[in-house]
């Protein structure tokens, strides 16, 4: 396996066109699985929910929201090996807060003094919670950051499987919300993503270079 995180970045492409005969293995979807669950997120708060289509039944059920606005994407979720849909907590109420504190006391992160430590991590969430919450009033657009995080993860490591994948906000999200009734799960759509391999023959974006604006107008070295 190549090791050079380089050589991925600039490998990972998004796929215009999938090749649906080509499906991905159960193990390399294990891993990816496993790439969303172990996404960071500010004080481990964890606000996603996803939709994993593989079956043409619940391929089309996420292209209904592309067939009408953006039919561009359809294909490519229809013909994808796979279809994530990425979603967002509406809210974060103390029942979730206490489940988080209930699962990290379960995975050992309070070590020593139990309860000092879990009221610790209580109060910092809550903090950066309450500060987007009552002073910044953007606690969803906070949220929704943490879950823009988990995608970029996501991405990477999709290619160092050799998987390919594109993330799309072309997508009615209300669609979404109704069809897999996310809504009343408490959370929103924020966007999809299509995994699989590429269809070559019909993938403009394929053999076209990457472009890039150089270091010198992105990066300040102190």
């Amino acid at each position: 396996m190549n090791n050079d995180i380089t050589y991925y970045s600039t490998r990972r492409k998004t796929v215009k066109a999938y090749d649906e005969s080509k499906k991905i293995s159960p193990e390399n979807i294990a891993k990816l699985k496993a790439l969303l669950r172990y996404s960071p997120s500010s004080v481990n708060v964890q606000p996603w929910h996803f939709v994993l289509a593989a079956t043409p039944e619940g391929k089309n059920k996420i292209a209904k929201s592309t067939d009408d606005l953006y039919p561009f994407n359809s294909g490519s979720i229809r013909n994808a090996s796979h279809v994530i849909v990425f979603a967002s907590r509406l809210e974060t109420p103390e029942g979730y807060l206490e489940q988080l504190l209930v699962q990290e006391e379960k995975d050992g992160r309070f070590d020593g003094d139990l309860e000092t430590f879990r009221a610790g991590m209580d109060a910092g969430r809550k903090m950066f919670i309450n500060l987007h919450k009552d002073k910044f009033n953007d606690l969803n657009h906070w949220l929704d950051k943490q879950v823009y995080l988990n995608l970029g993860q996501l991405l990477l490591g999709a290619a160092t499987l050799g998987i390919d994948a594109t993330p799309m906000e072309g997508v009615d999200t209300s669609v979404l919300d109704e069809e897999f009734g996310l809504t009343e799960k408490g959370f929103t759509s924020l966007f999809v993503v299509t995994l699989g391999y590429s269809d070559a023959k019909n993938d403009f974006n394929a053999t076209l270079p990457k472009s890039r604006l150089p270091y010198s107008d992105i990066l300040t070295e102190v």
